[in-house]
Order: structure tokens, then sequence, then C-alpha cells
């Protein structure tokens, strides 16, 4: 088909994190981390000594990279760079914010949330059209 975005078939697709210490921890534990032979990781781990940034180039390498199926985002981070964020729109690798520990979710803030809101609410509106 015309226009769908190219998944990674391998069993090699990864996900990446960009969040807080105690969140990459969490997952790191659960398996998700990778290191390759570059060095390269798939995690950014934030704390008050990396600037916006360094952020930015995670999420740039993150989003550009072949083999990285999702970007998991700590929310409180992205609306550090939202303007990078908003303005992604392809769908592989997905960018999924999630909560941390001492940021609760804001789904108002939540870019996806609301682009998924946008699309429901003009297809209600093209449905009572017909």
């Amino acid at each position: 088909m015309a226009g769908r975005a190219n998944i990674p078939t391998s069993n090699s697709a990864l996900i990446a994190i960009i969040a807080d210490e105690d969140t990459v921890t969490g997952f790191l534990m659960a398996g998700v981390g990778n290191v390759d032979l570059r060095k390269k990781t798939n995690y950014l781990l934030v704390d008050n000594k990396t600037t916006v940034k360094q952020i930015e180039d995670a999420f740039k390498e993150f989003t550009a990279r072949e083999d990285i199926a999702i970007v998991l985002i700590s929310q409180f981070i992205a609306n550090m760079i939202r303007f990078l964020v908003d303005s992604y729109n392809k769908p592989v690798p997905a960018i999924l914010e999630i909560p941390s520990k001492d940021h609760p979710y804001d789904p108002a803030h939540d870019s996806v949330l609301s682009r998924v809101k946008y699309l429901f609410s003009a297809e209600s509106v093209a449905s009572d059209r017909r």
C-alpha cells in the first residue's frame, strides 16, 4: 500500500526512553536497555544537569534511528521540547508520553491524545454531514 510506514520486520525493533532516573532504571531492569557496537544506547537519563539541547539531540537521534519502533518520553521532559514533539508527524517510531514518579500525567499536554481527539471530532463532524 502506498503511504504506509516501513516497520522493521526483524526481531530487533527497540523501545527508546527519555526519562528521569527512576523511570529509566525501571525500564532497564525490565530488559528494555540496549547498547550497540558503537556504544550507542536507546535511553537518555535526564537529571538536573541535562541540558535541553541534550534532550533535543536524543529525541532527534531516537526518531531517526531505524531500529527504534517506540520512543517513550516522560511528559514533563516532553514539555521541555514541546515544539519538537508536536512537530513530529511520522508513525514510526511512535512517540508516547508517560508519567513519572514526581510528575503525574496531564492529558491536556499530550500531543498524541490531542491529535486523536481532533481526528475523532473531525470524523464525527463528517459523519453528521452524511
